[in-house]
């Protein structure tokens, strides 16, 4: 009996270096790296009218964690966010450059760093580990989202550092389910306090009995302001019905 492809190129050692084509043109270590994003708990992110909104599940399973150490929502400058599924300790590293970055912008240029040029560097970071041997590709997804000169934008960048911009997007579990919700009901017009409780929607839907407040970890940035406000906990409870 014929193993299956995937056994096939396990057997024949197509899947021990991220920089080993399978014979049908795969990088069997990245297409691993996206299982574990898979695994990771989701995010949503959404242009709206009148700013951007990223919406996450920490999914804190121990009750001895102190749930404000679980953020899944991160600054990288006060008008760029950003939230990941997959491995966290991963995102860290990534993030904290991305910091780095929008700080040397601030420095150089007196001015704001563009969300593009953060997103650029993680998937630049990202796609170099997927060319070289000897380190494992990143095992995480992005969403970036900022606003920049009135305009707010979002971005998602997967294993293989590609990225591109989106009106709304989902990354981790049940990603695709997520993004069906989204494509059905997203309307551009929303304001960022209704897509804060059409995302809380789409949880409870998909988590069902699973379903917590707590678990949640909200971070949104006005046109008008431009910085980061978070939500969470009891904060969030008007959003939900």
């Amino acid at each position: 009996m014929d193993l299956p492809t995937e056994m096939q190129h396990q057997a024949m050692g197509y899947d021990r270096a991220a920089t080993m084509f399978s014979p049908d043109g795969h990088l069997l270590q990245v297409e691993y790296a996206e299982k574990t994003v898979r695994l990771g708990s989701a995010s949503i992110g959404m242009v709206c009218k009148d700013g951007v909104v990223i919406i996450a599940d920490r999914r804190i399973r121990d009750k001895l964690v102190a749930p404000e150490s679980m953020n899944k929502v991160y600054e990288i400058d006060e008008h760029v966010v950003a939230s990941a599924a997959g491995i966290l300790s991963d995102a860290r590293v990534l993030i904290e450059q991305a910091q780095v970055l929008a700080q040397q912008n601030r420095v150089t240029y007196d001015s704001p760093i563009e969300p593009i040029s953060v997103i650029k560097l993680i998937a630049d970071r990202k796609q170099l580990f997927t060319q070289y041997g000897g380190a494992r590709p990143y095992g995480v997804a992005f969403i970036i989202g900022g606003v920049h000169k009135g305009k707010a934008s979002l971005y998602t960048s997967d294993m293989t550092g590609n990225f591109l911009s989106y009106r709304a997007n989902a990354i981790g579990e049940n990603d695709e389910k997520i993004k069906e919700m989204l494509r059905k009901d997203f309307r551009d017009d929303m304001s960022i306090e209704e897509g804060i409780r059409f995302a809380m929607k789409i949880f409870k839907d998909i988590l069902e009995k699973n379903f917590d407040i707590s678990r949640f970890d909200v971070g949104y940035v006005k046109i008008e302001e431009g910085k980061l406000i978070r939500l969470h906990g009891d904060e969030l409870k008007k959003f939900v019905k």
